[in-house]
């Protein structure tokens, strides 16, 4: 059978109702009843009969808040047997391509360290992703800077590309073909006209978003390693921290971001451990038993986020661990924006030599 398939609106519908009935479906709403050019999405589950809608760009929140929870307990002891996680099977739609980037590092961080993080897995196995295709785009959006292509290539189970009576719908792992295998009778080999209008779509799209980009003058990402290497003690960090208010949102909402911490808790006449998303914009987010701290001033804290995910990372793995959602500048009271601090991390450097 072909990796790309065509799947007319109608049979789409059925296709949704007939998952509800065999998975938990989860989709991205809009979250204001009055459609406007650019509203939020959220995450829902789907109500029985519900319909999906098709997310123009990403939701509001991350996607690594499936398989990461912001407080849960992991273990229990004094007689208590190990807490678990449910092995319910999920099915996700309205993944876009910055979240399948992002969590590239999810992945890295939880799978593929000394340990194995279980919950993670288990969740991650039982999690069926269905991606799309961006069709808009946020002011805040610049996932191309990054070169993460608006569509999805990698990462996703199924992805559904918009035609104008239904869907491509390409399969990009074997979770993904056995969907459209349960279902076969839904879908039909995509044809070539069909392919070469999704790709005529997909290119106009990156004009429009090229377009966007241009005036931002966003530095390249094949410098984004060295400038905030070179600019490690420069000024920048002390100029941007004077609006921060240490509220974590940026790291909270990141779907790059990972840290958590672990704490103990009386529950009857024992404890449980329960992990915790935690923040390096946080004060005591470095501190250690004896009072110590090292990232005791915020500047030194708003620094540890940028050369952790642009130093790091590319290091490590190839990559920056940021994917150009703009999420953190959307939440971001103090209105810190992450392409003008290296836009002045850039500026600054250019101008000292």
């Amino acid at each position: 059978m072909p990796l790309t398939y065509y799947i007319n609106s109608a049979h789409f519908d059925a296709f949704v109702s007939r998952l509800q009935k065999d998975f938990v479906v989860f989709s991205s709403f809009p979250k204001d009843k009055t459609p406007s050019r650019e509203q939020d999405y959220s995450y829902r589950k789907l109500n029985d009969g519900e319909g999906v809608t098709f997310n123009p760009y990403r939701s509001i929140e991350p996607l690594k808040s499936f398989f990461t929870y912001p407080s849960e307990k992991v273990s229990a002891y004094l007689g208590a047997a190990p807490l678990g996680s449910p092995k319910q099977q999920v099915v996700i739609f309205g993944v876009k391509s910055c979240d399948l980037a992002a969590h590239r590092i999810q992945d890295y961080v939880f799978l593929e360290g000394v340990e194995v993080d279980s919950l993670y897995s288990v969740r991650r196995e039982n999690a069926f992703i269905i991606s799309g295709d961006c069709t808009f785009f946020k002011e805040v959006c610049f996932c191309l800077s990054l070169d993460i292509l608006p569509h999805p290539v990698a990462g996703f189970d199924l992805n559904l590309s918009p035609l104008n009576d239904g869907y491509l719908v390409e399969a990009g792992s074997a979770k993904g073909t056995h969907l459209v295998g349960l279902y076969e009778g839904l879908f039909s080999p995509a044809k070539e006209t069909q392919i070469s209008a999704r790709q005529a779509k997909r290119d106009q799209f990156i004009e429009r978003l090229k377009r966007h980009l241009l005036p931002q003058d966003i530095p390249a990402k094949s410098d984004l390693q060295r400038i905030v290497k070179e600019g490690y003690h420069g000024q920048t960090w002390q100029e941007f921290m004077l609006t921060c208010v240490e509220c974590g949102g940026c790291n909270l909402i990141c779907d790059t971001c990972h840290c958590f911490l672990l704490a103990e808790q009386r529950e009857g006449q024992g404890f449980t451990k329960a992990r915790k998303w935690d923040s390096c914009l946080y004060a005591n987010y470095a501190r250690v038993a004896g009072g110590a701290n090292p990232l005791r001033l915020r500047a030194q804290r708003l620094r540890n986020r940028f050369t952790k995910k642009f130093d790091f990372f590319q290091e490590n793995i190839g990559a920056p661990g940021c994917c150009g959602c703009g999420r953190c500048i959307e939440v971001c009271p103090g209105k810190i924006d992450i392409r003008k601090v290296l836009k002045d991390l850039a500026a600054k450097l250019k101008a000292k030599q």
